[in-house]
């Protein structure tokens, strides 16, 4: 049910964040990514609909945004949806969603009978 929700396709992606939250401060992996937002993976993620500020690092470059937390795994981590970003973060969430785009497997739809 959760994948008829997105509004984008989310990629496999490999990266670290910093999230910033009520003067507490949090590291995570990003295992997806999305023109909207972000599962991070991290044992003990802040409460659902947490305001947050998101670093995330890949390939030398940066990506910061404003977001909330909007789902929970706990013990696993979190579902991020990005609020407010700026042209140059943009610009660089473009480049990787194009890149993992292009690293993306094919998926194969069988059409029913």
């Amino acid at each position: 049910m959760e994948n008829e929700r997105r509004r984008s396709p989310r990629y496999s992606f490999a990266a670290t964040a910093e999230i910033t939250a009520d003067n507490s401060k949090a590291s995570a992996t990003v295992s997806e990514l999305s023109l909207r937002g972000c599962r991070l993976d991290f044992k003990n993620p802040f409460p659902l609909n947490v305001p947050i500020t998101l670093k995330i690092s890949a390939a030398g470059e940066l990506f910061q945004s404003k977001g909330r937390i909007i789902y929970l795994k706990p013990g696993i981590g979190a579902g991020v949806t990005f609020l407010a970003i700026d042209p140059q973060s943009r610009a660089v969430l473009r480049r990787w969603i194009d890149a993992a785009e292009k690293d993306a497997q094919p998926r194969v739809v069988v059409p029913r009978p």
